[in-house]
């Protein structure tokens, strides 16, 4: 009992605390909302108070420069009395223009067209006034020019004065806080970036850098000014001016790239600006862009110089509004949803709030590792993860039949050309059928739309892994066309594109494993070349071609080929991210050359010759119609290619693909076992350990 009375009061006490504590709390926000409002007013009155002596001033001293003493003298009560009256005219004036909403410690030209209007203004309707009072008698005509003058310097000067110290002050109390941590910088790019880079340094007490000069690699300012920082020279001059910043104890150890990539022409210039801070032991950061540095209330961010930026691709120009209105209130299902492509597509739709997101993987801990970030990062939407695999036909109809979305996107791909290669089995049953499984029920689900994710392997495919995902192509074209006769009332969409930047699998990682481990890097052909995107940019591409096509239902049975832009050498990407890295190529790190593995082309494309290709009017979109089947005798195929499986007859399986898809050509090891006519013993479809997108 004595513990039950204890543990009543303690609640008790603790209920009373917390009463008081939400009793006292409006009493601490409204001392705090009064002090505030205190300080407010205290400073507007102050600059009300500051703006009517400076008036009066100016105009006692326009009467000063233009009236002798006698006149002076005589008009002397008038004068004293139309000073004040004048002051009071222009704090008024002002507090209507709003000259005085700007802070002080940030005073700029904004703040001086402010002040030149409050001071015409006043001038203006003084001499109205006056001349309706007492018709400008005993004021020269020409003191009104110079009290519009006066009155401009006097209401500026204190501003600027007080600007100069604040940033003197922080200045000083900045460098006596970082000491010998201060870095010497040369900026690259003498434009509106590095303008606001410099102001916001000086506002900010410096920044931990000190700005030994501009370098503007285009040399149209060269000699020039920017923020009291000189424009020194040009970027073919950077070891001169290295050598002559040495020779004064003052080496730059930092480049700061301050133009974004948007604002080069030629595709070499960022990576000659690598190789050059390279040669001379810098490093090389770049700044934010310009829309988020002027939203930062904070030091500046810099940033290395990524891979990506090397690529210059254009910025991508997306209609918002048009994918939004596909995925907003929608349910949303991603299947490959934990892979590079699936789980970066969750994190785009994420934004635009669907109902509900459903993510469909067989790798437990990518499921996982996806629903958790999304559920951190949105607490409010809907996530739902379901452990399935495509190939699974019965359970992938139960799963979609479940959760019954509007949209969904099929981004599970075994990928891996080598071990696809090595492993033709499992690359049909996943991207063949399982691609058939996913679309059959998606349209038995009535799903409005279904958006395949392909690859630019299936043109004129070399190797297995390229062959079924062509394949999975032919699969939604039969359907879409079957639609279009009143089969079914499901979109089935195919986006193909390349390469992706950081995806799994991807030659980056390895390249940066490898750069970690000292090298050498491995590139199987000095030739081979590749088209790159990041997956970001991918990922908003497939959603903008999604939406581009459910807006014309007219157009079925077509392939949307993502602009991929140039291809890169495998090579040259390799030597960029050794430089990225702050090490020389083939002088730090060597380059090897393995020879090409089996699958393997030497150059990608996006479409066959064949294909006939048109513009749409999503920029980096393009339309291609590539030779359709009819749906009936695709199922068909895929009926036998499964009982081949079943049966574990590797060389049927790859003749049927061959003759399904007469432009693949095989290589030699693939060639071999196709002649293989050696019985094999029946196998279970083995489940993969992850499904990722191509």
């Amino acid at each position: 009992m004595n513990g039950v009375r204890l543990r009543s009061r303690a609640s008790s006490t603790l209920a009373a605390g917390g009463l008081l504590a939400r009793s006292a709390q409006p009493t601490l926000e409204g001392r705090m909302q009064f002090g505030q409002l205190k300080r407010m007013v205290f400073s507007r009155s102050l600059a009300l108070v500051h703006d009517t002596v400076m008036g009066a001033a100016a105009f006692i001293l326009s009467l000063a420069l233009r009236v002798d003493w006698a006149m002076f003298e005589a008009n002397l009560w008038a004068y004293l009395a139309a000073a004040p009256a004048f002051g009071l005219l222009v704090a008024l004036v002002g507090l209507v223009l709003g000259m005085n909403r700007g802070v002080w410690r940030y005073a700029s030209l904004s703040d001086l067209l402010a002040i030149v209007k409050t001071a015409s203004l006043s001038v203006a309707v003084f001499i109205v006034a006056h001349f309706l009072l007492v018709r400008l008698e005993a004021i020269p005509r020409s003191s009104i020019v110079i009290v519009w003058a006066f009155l401009i310097i006097l209401l500026a000067a204190p501003r600027l004065l007080y600007r100069i110290y604040r940033d003197r002050r922080d200045a000083r109390r900045y460098h006596g806080e970082t000491g010998a941590g201060v870095r010497n910088v040369l900026l690259v790019g003498a434009g509106d970036n590095a303008d606001l880079f410099l102001k916001m340094r000086s506002e900010r007490g410096g920044s931990g850098y000190n700005i030994l000069g501009i370098i503007d690699e285009r040399g149209r300012r060269v000699g020039r000014f920017i923020q009291d920082v000189p424009v020194l020279g040009t970027l073919d001059k950077l070891p001169q001016l290295v050598e002559r910043f040495a020779e004064r104890d003052r080496r730059p150890d930092l480049l700061i790239l301050t133009r974004t990539r948007d604002d080069y022409d030629r595709h070499a210039s960022i990576e000659e600006l690598v190789e050059a801070a390279n040669r001379e032991h810098l490093q090389l950061l770049r700044l934010p862009d310009l829309s988020e540095m002027r939203g930062l209330d904070h030091e500046i961010q810099l940033q290395p110089v990524r891979l990506e930026d090397l690529l210059q691709r254009p910025a991508l120009r997306l209609d918002a509004a048009e994918i939004a209105a596909m995925i907003e209130d929608r349910v949303v299902l991603i299947t490959g949803g934990g892979g590079s492509i699936g789980s970066e597509l969750a994190r785009q739709v994420a934004v635009l709030r669907p109902r509900r997101l459903v993510l469909l993987d067989a790798s437990e801990y990518l499921l996982y590792s996806i629903e958790s970030e999304l559920r951190t990062a949105y607490p409010d939407l809907a996530v739902e993860a379901v452990l399935c695999n495509v190939r699974e036909r019965e359970v992938v109809a139960r799963a979609i039949a479940a959760h019954t979305p509007n949209v969904l996107f099929h981004a599970a791909a075994l990928k891996h050309v080598p071990i696809v290669e090595s492993h033709p089995l499992e690359g049909i049953a996943t991207n063949a059928l399982g691609t058939r499984n996913v679309a059959e029920a998606a349209a038995r689900a009535g799903v409005a739309a279904m958006i395949l994710v392909s690859t630019d392997k299936a043109v004129n495919p070399a190797n297995v892994m390229g062959a079924t995902k062509r394949m999975a192509e032919m699969v939604c074209q039969g359907l879409d066309l079957g639609a279009a006769a009143g089969e079914s009332g499901t979109r089935f969409v195919t986006v193909r594109f390349g390469n992706v930047l950081g995806s799994a699998g991807s030659v980056v990682p390895l390249f940066e494993r490898q750069i970690k481990a000292g090298g050498p890097l491995t590139v199987t052909h000095p030739a081979i070349e590749r088209y790159f995107m990041t997956i970001p940019e991918a990922c908003l591409l497939v959603l903008q071609a999604a939406a581009h096509s459910l807006r014309r239902p007219g157009e079925r049975g077509r392939i949307f080929v993502l602009d991929m832009g140039t291809p890169v050498k495998i090579v040259d990407l390799a030597r960029n991210l050794i430089r990225l890295s702050g090490l020389r190529p083939e002088v730090d790190v060597r380059i090897v050359y393995t020879g090409l593995r089996p699958g393997e082309k030497l150059y990608e494309e996006l479409f066959d010759a064949r294909e006939t290709l048109a513009q749409t009017d999503a920029a980096g979109i393009l339309a291609a119609s590539p030779r359709a089947i009819e749906y009936g005798v695709m199922a068909r195929i895929l009926d036998e290619m499964r009982r081949l499986i079943e049966a574990n007859d590797v060389a049927g399986a790859l003749r049927l693909l061959q003759s399904t898809v007469p432009d693949f050509v095989p290589g030699p090891e693939t060639l071999e076992r196709m002649r293989s006519e050696r019985p094999a013993p029946p196998r279970l479809l083995a489940v993969p350990a992850a499904e990722e997108a191509p």
